[in-house]
C-alpha cells in the first residue's frame, strides 16, 4: 500500500531559514574576486596573462599562447549529509555523490568552452576510521573513477586528510578541482558574442543536483518519515535527493564537434534560474517554455510552501545548464544534446534592453539587482 504524501507545511520554509543567506555570502565572493584580480600580474613573469573577462565567470582562464588553460575548484557541500543518513539506514549512495562532486567542478569548467583534462580529489574526513569502512570507501573510489571516465578526464591524484576537530567525526567533506584546455582558442566562451537574437537552450537536470540541500535537509526534519517519505509511488525522498548530478561536458564537446558555437553558458546551481542573468551585459532574457519539474523538486516546493519566485530563484527546477546560441542553431543544439542522452528545450530568447529576466509561464521577473556576483 502506498503511503500518502504528507500534508504541506503551514509555515513556508525558505533557503534563508535553512541557514543560507546569499546577501552575506556574495559580498565576500566579490571582495575575494577583487583581491584575487590584483594578483594577476604574477603571470607575467612566466610570459603568460590572464583572460580578464573570465574574472567572475565560473572558471578562470589563462592565455598560454597557443591555447587557453581553464581551472576551477568546487565542493559538494551538504549533500554528503543526506548520503550519511541513508548509509545509516543501510543504503550506499557514495558512488553517486562522487559523481556529484566532480560534476560541480566540471559543469562550471565547460561554461568557458574548456575540455576537461585533469580532475583532483579532496576527501577530508573527521577521522581515519571513515576510510576503514571498505564498502563506503570503495563506492567513493568507483564512483569517482566512473565519472572521470564519463568525461574523458584523468584522475591526477588528491588529498585525503583526517581532520578530527574540524570535520565532524563520522563525516566526510568532498571537493574537486578540474583543469581543462580551450583548444583551439576560438572555443573560448565568455559571452563576447552574446546578444539579441540568441536563443536560450535549457538542458535537463536529474533532480536537485547539489544545490538546495540545506533546504532539503531542513524539510526532511519536518517529515514524519524523514528521508524515507514516499514522494510518489516507488520513489522515496532520500534516494530522489541523491540522484547524481548530470555531467554536461559530453554535450559541450559534441556541440563543438557538430559546429554549434555557444555564445555563453551558465551552470544553474546556487541562485537557481537567476544564473541566467550572470553575464554583465545589459540584455533582456525572456523564457517562454519550462522543462518538466523533477518530482523531488515539485515535492520540495509544495512541502516548503515556496512560491514560484522563491523556488526558481533557489533550485534548478528541471534545468541544470543553460546554453545561449544563435537563434538559427537552437534546434541543432537541442538535437545534439539529445544525441548525448540529455533532454533539451529551446526555452527562450535574448533581446535588447535592460538587464532583466522574464519567466513568462509563471509570471516571474528579476532585474539586474537580483544577482550580484562581481
Amino acid at each position: 500500500m502506498n503511503t500518502p504524501s504528507p500534508t504541506p507545511v503551514s509555515t513556508p520554509l525558505s533557503y534563508e531559514q535553512a541557514g543560507v543567506k546569499y546577501e552575506l555570502i556574495d559580498p565576500l565572493k566579490v571582495a575575494a574576486q577583487r583581491a584575487a584580480a590584483s594578483t594577476a600580474g604574477h603571470l607575467a613573469r612566466h610570459a603568460f596573462e590572464e583572460v580578464t573577462a573570465s574574472r567572475g565567470e565560473s572558471a578562470y582562464v589563462v592565455d598560454l599562447g597557443h591555447f587557453y588553460l581553464a581551472s576551477i575548484v568546487e565542493c559538494l557541500g551538504t549533500k554528503t549529509l543526506v548520503a550519511d543518513a541513508m548509509w545509516r539506514e543501510g543504503e550506499n549512495f557514495f558512488a553517486a555523490i562522487a559523481q556529484d562532486t566532480i560534476a560541480m567542478a566540471v559543469n562550471d569548467l565547460v561554461t568557458v568552452g574548456a575540455t576537461p583534462l585533469v580532475v583532483q580529489a579532496y576527501w577530508a574526513a573527521g577521522g581515519s576510521d571513515w576510510f576503514a569502512d571498505g564498502a563506503r570507501a570503495q563506492a567513493l573510489v568507483q564512483g569517482w573513477k566512473a565519472a572521470c571516465d564519463a568525461i574523458g578526464a584523468s584522475w591526477g591524484g588528491g588529498e585525503t586528510p583526517a581532520l578530527a576537530g574540524i570535520v565532524e567525526e563520522g563525516r566526510i567533506d568532498l571537493a574537486a578541482s578540474c583543469t581543462g584546455l580551450v583548444n583551439p582558442k576560438p572555443r573560448l566562451t565568455l559571452g563576447e558574442h552574446l546578444g539579441p537574437g540568441d536563443a536560450i537552450v535549457l538542458l535537463q537536470s536529474s533532480g536537485i543536483h547539489a544545490n538546495g540541500l540545506s533546504l532539503a535537509r531542513k524539510l526532511a526534519e519536518r517529515l514524519p518519515q524523514g528521508y524515507q517519505t514516499e514522494i510518489e509511488p516507488g520513489l522515496r525522498y532520500g534516494p530522489a535527493l541523491l540522484a547524481p548530478t548530470l555531467l554536461y561536458s559530453p554535450v559541450t564537446e559534441a556541440l563543438w564537434a557538430d559546429g554549434v558555437r555557444v555564445h555563453y553558458a551558465a551552470n544553474i546551481t546556487g541562485h537557481g534560474w537567476r544564473k541566467l542573468l550572470r553575464h554583465p551585459k545589459a540584455l533582456t532574457y525572456r523564457v517562454h517554455t519550462l522543462p518538466p519539474v523533477p518530482p523531488v523538486l515539485r515535492f520540495m516546493q509544495q512541502q516548503a510552501a515556496m512560491d514560484d519566485a522563491e523556488a526558481y530563484g533557489t533550485l534548478n527546477m528541471g534545468a541544470g545548464f543553460a546554453l545561449f546560441v544563435h537563434g538559427d542553431d537552437a534546434e541543432r543544439a537541442v538535437a545534439t544534446a539529445r544525441a548525448q542522452g540529455i533532454e533539451a528545450w529551446v526555452a527562450g530568447r535574448v533581446e535588447a534592453g535592460a538587464k532583466q529576466l522574464f519567466i513568462e509561464p509563471i509570471g516571474v521577473h528579476w532585474g539586474a539587482e537580483e544577482l550580484q556576483l562581481r
